[in-house]
């Protein structure tokens, strides 16, 4: 699965078997910064109650500026479906963890909009790639996102995608 596995482990118990299985439920602080290597993250955000008002141009513009003025950690390539997004990003000042950059931009984007319907989740899921491979299987299978759920016919005709850094391995 895309982005699944940075979150903190859980139990489950089945009462009629005595296996446990460990699965995960939250998204795991920090990311593991390696100085001398590229640490490039796979962010994906939900809007709160999964509310599909993301893929809209005005929504695209203002996260777009969000993005170029939240510089602690740059965001390259990004994909917004209507409660979702996906983006890949990293750090630039590491004084600011992921989550207090991922704090701030969505506070900076809900000044620039004020509308009080458009919110996100209070946490996102984040993945570090370990390769540069991994980031290009990884981009293209969310391309396919819109294709797959019947927002559109091509990867090319989605609309709200892009890239605002150039974020190089």
């Amino acid at each position: 699965m895309v982005g699944r596995d940075s979150v903190e482990p859980y139990l489950i118990m089945n009462p009629n078997d005595s296996n446990i299985e460990v699965g995960r439920k939250n998204p795991s602080t920090g990311v593991h910064v390696h100085f001398g290597e590229s640490t490039i993250v796979l962010l994906t955000v939900t809007t709160e109650n999964r509310m599909p008002w993301l893929a809209n141009p005005l929504a695209d513009r203002l996260l777009r500026e969000t993005w170029q003025d939240a510089r602690a950690w740059l965001v390259g390539d990004y994909l917004l479906m209507p409660d979702h997004l996906h983006a890949f990003c990293a750090p630039q000042d590491f004084s600011f963890s992921i989550e207090q950059w991922m704090t701030f931009w969505k506070r900076d984007f809900r000044r620039r909009h004020g509308r009080e319907d458009w919110r996100f989740q209070s946490r996102g899921w984040h993945h570090r790639l370990r390769h540069g491979e991994d980031h290009s299987t990884k981009w293209l299978y969310i391309q396919e996102n819109p294709v797959r759920k019947g927002l559109a016919n091509r990867i090319e005709d989605w609309l709200y995608k892009g890239s605002i850094h150039y974020i190089r391995w």
